[in-house]
């Protein structure tokens, strides 16, 4: 259950309000515990730091905690080796003959897919090294942090470049847009949004604005919408945009985490590149922060090296021969698949692993907030009747995708539509013999709300909350162990309870 974690029980938690027989008689009469799932326990520098999708299926699927986005490019800075990479220099290389160099990516501290200090310390040792021109293509966040907070971050980004703005430099922002208008789809859903982000970006196609601040002041009073879907800008000086991405240029997309950044790298990268018009480009020296994906190679180049995840659950499965079956809509198809298998594109036995896609809609998802819960409990149904899996895992991605978007009755229905399909799936398990384990990923829509020095606003960031973790098994009383435990514990359950061994380097199971 994809965003679904432990509320308050308040007003603000849609998992509560939300009518949900079916997970309300689970944690009443099964065994369960809740596991931490944001923070240390997935990899991530400090419990401060919500978790999210991508690693808490990798902490699902492996056992074990890595390090993560954040910290790993925390670390990279810290000890010099980013800036030592030859990635690096070439990038400041190339920018020093004449060229620019431009960073793209999510301006904010939500440590989910970037961190703004990130940013400024790639700004300061570009200055360093001697590049004279520098842009940032900005995509305003709100979604893993308040609201309407954009224009805090724009004030740290634009005093930081008023100080690197010394003789013979100009280091500005040059464009942006709200993230779930611009560039960062993910999974092929909206190919649109990145499209409006190459014009944006690269064309200098668009609305043109003094400053990012009066963009944002501007959009905020026209449209009332908060920073995710505020429309894209463009930068302008004397009526023409302060810098387009050129050809030849320097180009780093500062975003760690994979999902939302493989689009506009490919767009950047792929010579047969057609998803979308590009006009006169010819190529740009672009790395992302970190390589997006392994096995496809994206981006060619990067800054930082990506944690290799060995000794996976699916690894230890195959190994036993065990027929695997795992299923979603394309929102969270990724995280069944790649980031469980631990950032593995492809299958690790195309014998014994079944996968299944269900195209989620381009809708916004409070206008459909059922999603594909409905597909998915058939197609999980489908091939439990079929009793050629030993082990069958899905994701409903209601809670977190209708969370992110802050209208609470939409967040209510996803919810109820959710625990619809877990009905089905637990008579499914009693008819044909299967033993279910229930949880999440992460918390969001059991905080649709939060309070700051005296007021209430909306809320469409995950939740720091633990997240629950049931089993389900009629002809079995299993006993879950008093303990601390995280999504890491996850798959050691699994085994133990399947009878098989865990690898040495495996966290604890539950049962």
């Amino acid at each position: 259950m994809d965003g679904v974690g432990k509320g308050d029980g308040g007003s603000g938690d849609a998992v509560v309000v939300a009518k949900t027989p079916t997970l309300d008689k689970l944690l009443a009469t099964c065994p369960h515990t809740y596991l931490k799932a944001h923070g240390t326990a997935v990899g991530l520098p400090s419990d401060e730091d919500m978790g999210n999708s991508e690693v808490g299926h990798n902490a699902l699927g492996c056992g074990q905690v890595y390090s993560q986005g954040a910290k790993l490019v925390g670390e990279s800075i810290e000890n010099g080796a980013l800036f030592a990479s030859a990635t690096w220099t070439d990038l400041v290389e190339n920018a020093k003959q004449n060229k620019a160099m431009h960073f793209m990516g999510l301006l904010s501290d939500g440590n989910v897919h970037s961190n703004i200090h990130h940013l400024i310390a790639l700004l300061k040792a570009a200055h360093s090294a001697g590049v004279k021109k520098a842009y940032c293509h900005i995509l305003l966040d709100g979604r893993d942090v308040p609201a309407t907070s954009a224009l805090e971050y724009v004030e740290m980004l634009e005093n930081v470049l008023a100080e690197l703005n010394t003789e013979g430099c100009d280091y500005a922002i040059a464009s942006g847009g709200g993230r779930m208008q611009v560039t960062m789809d993910r999974y092929e859903a909206n190919w649109a949004m990145v499209e409006n982000g190459w014009r944006t970006h690269v064309q200098g196609i668009g609305r043109q604005f003094a400053s990012a601040k009066e963009a944002i002041e501007t959009y905020r009073a026209e449209t009332g919408v908060i920073d995710q879907d505020l429309p894209a800008f463009v930068i302008a000086r004397d009526g023409a945009p302060v810098a387009k991405i050129a050809n030849g240029d320097s180009v780093v997309l500062f975003n760690f985490r994979g999902d939302r950044a493989q689009e506009i790298s490919l767009a950047f990268d792929r010579k047969d590149f057609d998803k979308f018009d590009r006009g006169d480009y010819t190529g740009v020296k672009f790395a992302g922060m970190l390589q997006y994906d392994g096995d496809l190679n994206i981006p060619e180049n990067y800054l930082v090296q990506p944690p290799v995840i060995q000794n996976t659950l699916t690894e230890v499965m195959v190994a036993a021969g065990i027929n695997e079956f795992a299923c979603s809509e394309t929102q969270k198809y990724g995280h069944v698949t790649y980031f469980w298998n631990g950032n593995r594109s492809g299958k690790v036995s195309e014998e014994l692993e079944t996968y299944v896609e269900i195209p989620s809609d381009v809708i916004p998802f409070e206008q459909a907030p059922a999603m594909k819960s409905k597909e998915i409990t058939e197609k999980m149904v489908e091939a439990m009747e079929s009793k050629q899996f030993q082990f069958l895992r899905c994701n409903y991605p209601n809670g977190d995708m209708v969370g992110h978007t802050g209208v609470m009755d939409a967040v209510v229905y996803a919810m109820e539509c959710v625990d619809s399909g877990l009905k089905a799936i637990l008579e499914a398990a009693d008819k044909y013999g299967y033993t279910v384990l229930i949880t999440a990923d992460h918390g969001n829509a059991d905080q649709m709300t939060e309070t700051k020095k005296g007021k209430t606003s909306v809320r469409t960031a995950h939740s720091l909350n633990p997240v629950p973790f049931i089993i389900y098994d009629k002809d079995n009383n299993w006993t879950v162990k008093e303990g601390s435990f995280g999504l890491a514990n996850v798959a050691p359950t699994v085994v133990k309870m399947m009878g098989l061994t865990a690898p040495d380097c495996w966290e604890d199971s539950m049962v």
